[in-house]
This record gives structure tokens, sequence and C-alpha cells, in this order.
């Protein structure tokens, strides 16, 4: 059972299974009620006419050039990009995602591991289905879509994922140790829980 895009229900039963349809839709009322306004009110990093940079949402405009480049306006809220098709604007998104996280999770992590006394085994920007994670080895991993945030969420993202180098689990400790360097960790969970990472699939 997941939204689409669109905001249909989709509801997929095993082959030779008979389900009550309505049975299921009332037992799970509560969960469709929370999805769904999750749905209406969730932001998209990356989508047909716009991308997220920043927290800011930004009009992307394609012209047909051989000569392949992307340049953000932020003062006009657009970012033109120059290529052979559509099918390389998001390519080139993706380019662009990858070099500005990269620099902003290697200035962050620095700062912030000096703030916590710790240090990672190795750092990288990946393309993950999370916006980061941490190895038991102290390896930290951030989604090369990290930077379309607005900054107060790309610090939560990297204090969380610092803060595991000291608490491994979502321990209650891991909750103190977190809300001494991010008192509002909560509020930024909450709020990060809208955006929506691009999966390839738009």
């Amino acid at each position: 059972m997941r939204f689409l895009p669109d905001l249909t229900l989709e509801i997929s039963v095993p082959s030779g299974r008979s389900v009550d349809i309505n049975a299921l839709i009332e037992e799970k009322h509560s969960w469709i009620n929370y999805e769904y306004a999750r749905a209406v009110n969730s932001k998209r990093i990356l989508g047909p006419e716009g991308v997220m940079f920043g927290g800011q949402y930004l009009k992307l405009i394609q012209i047909e050039d051989i000569r392949e480049e992307l340049t953000p306006d932020f003062s006009s809220g657009e970012v033109v990009v120059r290529s052979t098709g559509e099918w390389r604007v998001k390519e080139l998104v993706r380019r662009w995602f990858l070099k500005e996280t990269s620099n902003y999770v290697i200035r962050q992590v620095h700062e912030s591991s000096a703030l916590l006394r710790v240090k990672p085994s190795r750092v990288d920007v990946r393309e993950i289905t999370k916006w980061g994670y941490c190895t038991r080895g102290g390896r930290l991993s951030f989604c090369w879509q990290l930077i379309a945030l607005p900054e107060k969420l790309r610090e939560y993202v990297v204090l969380h994922e610092l803060v595991h180098l000291i608490e491994f689990s979502h321990s209650p400790a891991f909750k103190k140790r977190l809300s001494y360097v991010c008192p509002d960790f909560r509020a930024r969970e909450k709020e990060l829980d809208l955006f929506v990472l691009y999966d390839g699939s738009t």
C-alpha cells in the first residue's frame, strides 16, 4: 500500500489471495490519513519543472545546445540547463548536486567533528536512499541530494550521523547526546520528513 505521485492510493495484493479491500482500508485508516497528509505537504527535490537547492525551489529552464552547462541564478529563482536533450538535464543536476554536497559535507563534518570530539574513519557522498548513515566502523555516508535541503536540516543530518560515532543506536543516550548539539532536533526531524528524495522515476 502506497501513495503514487498523483496521490492515488495503490494497494497491491499477492496473486491467489483473497483480501477484503474495504476492511483493509478501515484497518489502515490512521496510516492512510498520515501518509496522505505527508504526500500532500511533501517537497520534491527534483521534478519535471524544478529543483530544490538550499531549501529554495528553482525553476528548470532547458535550452537545446550541444554544449552542456548548468547555470543557477538564485536571484531569479531559475536554473538554466544547456544540454543535448531533456534526458540529460537530470544528469547535469546530479553532477551539480554531487559537487556542492561534497563541498558542504567536507566543511560541515570538519567543523562539527571538532565540536563533538569525534573523528569518522571515512566520509563520502554517494547515491543512497537515505539522507545519511553511519557504519560500525565509523564510515559516514551522505546522500548526493543533501545540498537541496535548507541549511538547518543539512546541519541536522550531519550532526545526527556524527553522534552515531558515540552512540550507534537510536537509544535514549543517543537522543540525549544529540540534544546537546541540536536542541530542536525533533522539530528538524519532522521537517526533514517532508522532503522527498529524487529516485530517478520522474
